[in-house]
C-alpha cells in the first residue's frame, strides 16, 4: 500500500466566517470524524503541520499583498476581504497553517517520507489570485505548494490538477505565464468565478462543464482533457486542488458526480504519477459544502491516494 500523509490542524477548525457560512469549521470536523469512524486515519501517517513563512508565502503573493493581509487581521470582529470571504482573529493563523501543510507536504513526499500526502486544512486557496484574497481564500495554498516544489526543491515540471466545481482561477493567474506548471481545471461554467476561462496559454488545460454533468461525462472528458497533457508535461510531482463540491448534493453548484467518480479521478492521476513522477502526489483540501458527501468523497479521495 501507497504510504500515505495527512496532514491537518485542529487550529484550522477555529477560522469561522459567521453562522450560516458555507465554508464553515463543521466541514473539517466531519472529514475528521469520517475518517476516524471508516477505519482509514489509522491508515494514515498523520502529521501536525507549522505555519508557512513569510518568504514561502511570497513565492505567490506580492509583499505588499501580504502585508495587507497581515495589517487587516482584526484583533476582535470580523473584517471583510471581498463579499464571500471574512477575516476573524483566528483566521490568519489558520490560513498560515493551511499554507503551511501544503509546503511541508510536498517536502515529504519529495523527501521520500512518504509517497503521498493529502492536506485537510481550512481556509481553501485555489481562487486567492496574486494580489487578490477571494471565494473564502486567503492564500493559495496549492500554489505556494508548487512554488516550494519549484525554488526550494529545484523541480522542473509539476502539474496542478483542480477537480472543484469552481475554475481555480487564482492558480491559473499565479502559472499562466510559467511553462513549467500545467495546471488542468475543471469547472461548472457558468458559474464563479466567472474569470480566467478563456485563458490562452500552452500549459493551461480549461474543462468547462454544463450544469447536469454526471460522472460519465465527467470521467469522458477529463480523460480526454488531461491524460495526454499531462502525460507530455511529464510532471515532477502532481498536485491537487481537491474540490468536492461537484458531488451532486452540493448546494452551491449543479454537477452530478458521486463519491466514486473522485475515487476515478484520483486512481487516474496515480497512474500518471506512477510513470512520471515516481507516484509522487500532495493533494490540497478545496470545496465541499454538503458535509456528509464531502466526508464521504473524501475517504474515497483517500482510498485512491492510498492504493486501497
Amino acid at each position: 500500500m501507497t504510504k500515505t500523509a495527512l496532514l491537518y490542524h485542529e487550529d484550522c477548525i477555529l477560522h469561522n466566517m459567521g453562522e450560516g457560512h458555507p465554508e464553515s469549521p463543521g466541514r473539517l470536523e466531519s472529514v475528521m470524524t469520517h475518517l476516524q469512524a471508516c477505519g482509514l486515519l489509522q491508515d494514515l501517517d498523520q502529521v501536525t503541520p507549522e505555519e508557512a513563512t513569510r518568504d514561502q508565502i511570497q513565492r505567490v503573493h506580492p509583499a505588499a499583498h501580504v502585508d495587507s493581509i497581515f495589517q487587516r487581521s482584526p484583533a476582535s470582529g470580523f473584517t471583510q476581504l471581498d463579499p464571500d470571504t471574512v477575516m476573524m482573529p483566528l483566521t490568519l493563523r489558520a490560513a498560515m497553517l493551511a499554507a503551511g501543510a501544503g509546503v511541508q507536504a510536498v517536502d515529504m513526499v519529495l523527501s521520500g517520507q512518504a509517497d503521498t500526502a493529502f492536506c485537510a486544512t481550512r481556509p481553501p486557496g485555489h481562487h486567492a489570485e496574486r494580489m487578490r484574497s477571494m471565494g473564502f481564500c486567503v492564500f493559495n495554498n496549492v500554489a505556494i505548494a508548487a512554488r516550494h516544489a519549484l525554488t526550494f526543491h529545484g523541480l522542473e515540471r509539476v502539474a496542478i490538477v483542480d477537480f472543484d466545481v469552481h475554475q481555480g482561477n487564482g492558480t491559473i493567474d499565479a502559472f499562466m505565464d510559467d511553462p513549467r506548471v500545467l495546471v488542468c481545471s475543471s469547472f461548472e461554467a457558468p458559474l464563479y468565478p466567472f474569470s480566467h476561462f478563456d485563458t490562452d496559454r500552452p500549459n493551461i488545460v480549461n474543462t468547462p462543464m454544463e450544469a447536469h454533468t454526471n460522472g460519465t461525462q465527467f470521467r469522458r472528458r477529463t480523460e480526454f482533457d488531461w491524460l495526454h497533457r499531462l502525460q507530455d508535461h511529464k510532471p515532477q510531482l502532481i498536485l491537487i486542488s481537491a474540490g468536492f463540491d461537484a458531488h451532486k448534493a452540493d448546494p452551491l453548484a449543479h454537477v452530478e458526480l458521486e463519491e466514486r467518480d473522485f475515487r476515478w479521478i484520483t486512481r487516474m492521476l496515480m497512474d500518471v504519477a506512477r510513470v512520471c513522477s515516481r507516484g509522487r502526489v500532495v493533494s490540497v483540501l478545496e470545496g465541499g459544502y454538503n458535509l456528509k458527501a464531502l466526508a464521504r468523497s473524501v475517504e474515497m479521495h483517500l482510498e485512491g491516494l492510498t492504493g486501497n
